[in-house]
């Protein structure tokens, strides 16, 4: 019989792996493709009940050929929603801060962008949170990067802050692999 420690190796070779394949399929995704996709997740977000309830909401600042935010973080301004955006920090944590219009942007941890000021918000103040993902399921179990911070950031919410995970439909797969640390989102959505 296989051991704990031998489960978990397996678990993190296979995530690997998945991370390897889909990555190369974000890079190489023609951006017409990208940019059509990314129009109908928009959609798709701003219809659905828990978006239009939210008041404060932290939505990712895409790179990596992920999810396109750009609009979606415009049209939720104009909508009267707070915007934050979240800031990776070296202790493997991610506060959200306010990104407001005209905020500068400025290059953090991993090259991810953020706000060059940073006026953070309590975690118990976010209604929901956006989330980027290499993989997801269905179910809501994602496969990130690989650092653990959303598992981590997930972790931390309140139960009345609801996660959505975005996705391209060949990132969504029949299952992800997962571990006790890793936190599902509560919905999916993709096109």
């Amino acid at each position: 019989m296989m051991s704990t420690k031998d489960m978990d190796t397996n678990v993190k070779l296979t995530k690997q792996l998945l991370r390897c394949k889909i990555n190369k399929q974000l890079k190489t995704q023609k951006e017409e493709d990208r940019n059509r996709k990314s129009g109908l997740i928009l959609k798709k977000l701003f219809r659905i009940d828990l978006f239009k309830k939210a008041k404060v909401v932290m939505i990712f600042i895409s790179f990596g050929g992920e999810v396109h935010t750009k609009e979606m973080i415009e049209k939720a301004r104009l909508l009267g929603k707070i915007v934050t955006v979240p800031v990776c920090r070296a202790n493997r944590t991610i506060r959200p801060a306010i990104f407001s219009q005209g905020s500068r942007l400025t290059r953090g941890l991993y090259e991810i962008w953020e706000p060059a000021i940073k006026n953070f918000v309590r975690l118990e103040d976010l209604d929901l949170v956006v989330v980027p993902a290499v993989a997801m399921d269905k179910k809501g179990n994602r496969l990130g990067r690989g650092k653990g911070y959303y598992d981590r950031f997930l972790a931390k919410l309140s139960s009345h802050t609801a996660s959505i995970g975005l996705a391209f439909d060949f990132q969504i797969l029949p299952s992800i692999p997962t571990t006790n640390e890793d936190k599902r989102v509560d919905k999916v959505i993709f096109a």
